[in-house]
């Protein structure tokens, strides 16, 4: 009897049927093609709040300038490009440890892959574009609901170098079904411009900051994570015409007026109202021609938001002082300000 049990399986595997799918009613063990496309969807605001803002009927050179240079500079943040991809695939019950893992070279904007595995349940969690951010690690992997994009904790940190996304899908793997998965990754991170007539200013030198942004994403649960108030250093965006500088972060989100999820399937996600009091703020360093320098703190009341671009333009004077033209934005002002005074500044 044994041997003819042996001889049916024999047969049956050289037919490609997987033997523990007739003796295992838990289908766990079974293994299967299935098909799973990706692709990116970046939902922003970048190309109307640059209209809104800079590229209007009553725009000066610096504005339209500014524009310009800022869509060239956010070309690789605001993309629906994906360099790298890393995909993950957990158990849904007890401590949802990982099942599988792979990670691939994606170049394109959508891409399929097909894998071979165990039929069964799974929460899937992918991540684009980590590889050169230069900022961000993804940690604690092993785990889903502990899978989290964390940034390198130092009191002032430079920003983003590329566009995050990621998503999370759950998954019911069927044995002898041809399925396809369709998994849409969305943008996790955000940017901040501001824009800056210096005309008749006189200033010899001017520094930017922002903070009040996240540390930290759970990727499962699109939840973000204040650890600690990190300060970002701007990236100064050159301009080819005198009289005006502009500075650009690339971060995480702010706090938001209600919670801090993630913003992925609404018609305006960018629409809010305002805080009782900022939920982030600018900070700007103006050196003068004697030498002193002038602290500006602007406080923003609407939230920034995963994929958003924020744009605020201001005047300088000459006393260093750095005024929004928005009213909505509350700014306060230090004369000769010291560095002791806001130790965690790397000017």
């Amino acid at each position: 009897m044994k041997q003819f049990l042996h001889t049916v399986l024999c047969i049956l595997w050289a037919a490609g049927i997987s033997a523990c799918c007739l003796v295992d009613e838990d289908m766990r063990d079974c293994q299967a093609d299935h098909k799973l496309d990706y692709q990116l969807q970046l939902v922003t605001n970048m190309t109307t709040e640059l209209k809104t803002e800079l590229e209007t009927n009553l725009s000066t050179a610096l504005d339209l300038e500014a524009a310009a240079k800022l869509k060239e500079h956010l070309s690789d943040i605001f993309t629906d490009y994906a360099h790298d991809v890393d995909l993950s695939f957990y158990d849904v019950t007890a401590d949802s440890v990982r099942l599988h893992h792979e990670s691939h070279i994606m170049d394109a904007n959508q891409s399929s892959y097909t894998l071979y595995i165990p039929v069964r349940q799974y929460m899937h969690l992918a991540l684009a574009n980590q590889m050169f951010n230069g900022l961000t690690e993804l940690e604690n992997e092993e785990l889903c609901h502990s899978a989290t994009l964390r940034q390198t904790v130092k009191d002032t940190i430079p920003c983003h170098k590329t566009g995050l996304f990621t998503a999370r899908l759950p998954m019911d793997v069927k044995e002898g079904v041809d399925q396809n998965f369709d998994v849409h990754l969305y943008m996790a991170n955000c940017a901040t411009a501001i824009v800056v007539d210096t005309t008749g200013s006189g200033i010899k030198d001017l520094k930017v900051y922002a903070t009040g942004f996240a540390t930290d994403f759970n990727i499962c649960d699109s939840l973000y994570r204040f650890r600690y108030s990190p300060v970002v250093r701007a990236d100064e965006v050159s301009l080819d015409i005198p009289g005006g500088m502009c500075f650009v972060t690339v971060n995480f989100p702010s706090k938001d007026i209600d919670e801090t999820k993630s913003v992925i399937d609404t018609d305006d996600p960018f629409v809010s109202p305002s805080a009782p009091d900022p939920l982030w703020r600018i900070r700007t360093y103006t050196t003068l021609a004697d030498g002193t320098v002038t602290e500006t703190i602007l406080g923003v009341t609407k939230p920034l938001r995963p994929g958003q671009l924020k744009v605020i333009k201001a005047k300088v004077h000459d006393n260093g002082s750095v005024q929004p033209g928005d009213p909505t934005i509350g700014f306060s002002v230090t004369l000769d300000w010291k560095k002791g005074l806001s130790g965690e500044i790397e000017l």
